[in-house]
C-alpha cells in the first residue's frame, strides 16, 4: 500500500530518531534557503474514477457515465497556482483532453507546460509494444494539435514504467518525447525501481538512445528512504515531515525536487467508491486537508515546470551530445 514500508518504518523503534533528526535539521537551516532552487511542479491531469487503486471496481465501460469532476477539480488548481504566480507541467490524460479540450487550451494559456499521461491510464507493463506505442502517439498528437506546440513530457500511468517495462523509454523516445518522469526509486506493489538514479539524469534506454529522466522525488532519513514528491504520500505523511525531506533535497543537497498532485486529491466531495481497505486508505485518506496542505507546500518552496528544471540544468539540449551528467544504463535497472 501507498507508503507502507514508510509508516511502517516511522512507528517502529526508529521514530524518535528520525523526528528529532528531521526537527533538527529544520532548526538549523536557513529559513530562505528553499526558496534558492525552484522545484518542478506537476499535476497529472485525471479523474478519480481513473485511478488504478479503484480499477477493481469501476469498470472502464462506464467512465463516460460517471460523475466527471476533472475539469472543475483541474480549474481550482489553475486558481492556486494563479493566487502563487506558479508555473506548473500539467500531464494530461489524453481521455480527459478529449473530453475537455478546452480545459487544456485554458492550462497553456495561462502559462503552464502541457505534457502526456497517455491516453487511457492503461498501466505500460500490462499493454503490449503496439498497443503502447499507438496509444502514445495518439495522445501526444492531440495534445500538441490543442496547444500548437511541441509537447516535450511524458509521465505514464501510475508511474508503470518499471524493470520489465523499460522498453517502453525507447517508444518514448522515438516519438519525440525529449524527457520522461515516470520512474519511481522505491519498492511499492505497483511500481518501482529501487535501484534508479535518485535525481535528474539521462538513461540510456535499451536500444542505446537516451533519454531525460526526471524520477520522482526521494530523500533518505537514518537510511530510511522515503517518498516525499507528493500524490497519496503528501496526504498520509504529516505535512512536517514532507517538507523536512524536501528541505533536505534543496538545502542540504542543492537538489531540486518534482512534486505532484492528481486534481481529486483536492476533491473531498468526490463519490465514494467501494474498494477494500488498502485502496480506499490509499485514495479516500485526508482528501479534506490536503488543498490547505498544497497552499502551504507553494508557499514553503519555488516552483516552475517540470520542462524550466530540466533546461536550467542543461538537460534539454540534445540528448544525443556529451551528457552533461553520467548517463544510467537501463540494463543495470532492477527490482531490487
Amino acid at each position: 500500500m501507498v507508503g507502507t514500508r514508510v509508516l511502517r518504518a516511522l512507528a517502529g523503534r526508529r521514530i524518535r530518531n528520525v523526528a528529532m533528526s528531521i526537527r533538527r535539521n529544520q532548526t538549523n537551516a536557513v529559513s530562505a534557503g528553499s526558496h534558492c532552487i525552484r522545484n518542478a511542479m506537476s499535476i497529472d491531469v485525471e479523474d478519480y474514477f481513473h485511478v488504478t487503486a479503484l480499477a477493481g471496481s469501476v469498470d472502464r465501460a462506464d467512465w463516460n457515465r460517471m460523475e466527471y469532476r476533472a475539469e472543475s477539480n483541474t480549474a481550482r488548481l489553475l486558481e492556486i497556482l494563479a493566487d502563487h504566480g506558479v508555473c506548473a507541467t500539467f500531464f494530461v490524460l489524453g481521455w480527459v483532453a478529449r473530453r475537455s479540450p478546452n480545459l487544456v487550451r485554458e492550462i497553456h494559456r495561462a502559462g503552464h507546460e502541457v505534457a502526456s499521461h497517455g491516453m487511457s491510464h492503461k498501466l505500460v507493463f500490462t499493454q503490449s509494444h503496439a498497443e503502447f506505442s499507438r496509444e502514445t502517439r495518439d495522445s501526444k498528437a492531440l495534445l500538441e494539435d490543442l496547444i500548437g506546440e511541441h509537447v516535450a513530457g511524458y509521465r505514464a500511468a501510475t508511474y508503470s514504467i518499471t524493470h520489465v517495462s523499460l522498453w517502453a523509454l525507447d517508444v518514448i523516445r522515438d516519438l519525440g518525447f525529449q524527457y520522461d518522469s515516470s520512474i519511481f526509486p522505491i519498492r511499492h506493489d505497483l511500481y518501482g525501481i529501487p535501484n534508479a538514479p535518485l535525481r535528474p539524469s539521462l538513461i540510456r534506454t535499451p536500444s542505446g538512445s537516451t533519454i531525460v529522466e526526471f524520477p520522482l522525488s526521494t530523500v533518505d532519513f537514518l537510511g530510511i528512504r522515503m517518498p516525499v514528491s507528493g500524490g497519496g504520500y503528501f496526504r498520509l505523511l504529516p505535512y512536517w515531515l514532507t517538507k523536512a525531506g524536501l528541505h533536505k533535497l534543496n538545502h542540504e543537497l542543492s537538489e531540486p525536487f518534482v512534486f505532484y498532485l492528481h486534481p481529486w486529491e483536492i476533491d473531498p466531495g468526490q463519490p465514494v467508491i467501494k474498494v477494500g481497505l488498502k485502496s480506499r486508505l490509499r485514495h479516500y485518506t485526508n482528501l479534506s486537508v490536503c488543498e490547505d496542505r498544497f497552499q502551504t507546500l507553494l508557499r514553503d518552496f519555488s516552483f516552475t515546470t517540470v520542462k524550466d528544471v530540466l533546461s536550467h540544468r542543461g538537460f534539454m539540449e540534445n540528448t544525443n551530445s556529451k551528457p552533461p551528467m553520467p548517463t544510467y544504463q537501463s540494463s543495470k535497472l532492477k527490482n531490487d
